[in-house]
């Protein structure tokens, strides 16, 4: 009788140190869980910017507007019959 109690021992033993410590751990399902929430903020911040620009892509292809606001600022485009006036601060 004792050997069986020996036995169970042992083996409850070994089931909880896999349960506390191995690779399937509670700590470790903890901190992958953790992970996976920095992970899905991250993707949302990155779907948030890849619709801002599928949204840029479809106004560049369909629209004049958007290729004219770019040219604007990126390039100083002016169109002809535009008055362009510059506005310099002076510090005193």
């Amino acid at each position: 009788m004792k050997w069986v109690t020996v036995v169970l021992s042992v083996s409850l033993a070994c089931c909880q140190y896999s349960l506390w410590f191995g690779k399937g751990s509670i700590g470790r399902n903890n901190n992958l869980k953790d992970q996976i929430a920095v992970q899905e903020e991250k993707n949302q911040t990155l779907a948030l910017r890849n619709n801002s620009l599928a949204a840029e892509v479809y106004d560049l292809e369909n629209g004049q507007e958007a290729i004219s606001e770019i040219a604007r600022v990126e390039l100083g485009y002016i169109q002809d019959g535009e008055t362009f006036y510059r506005l310099i601060r002076h510090n005193q």
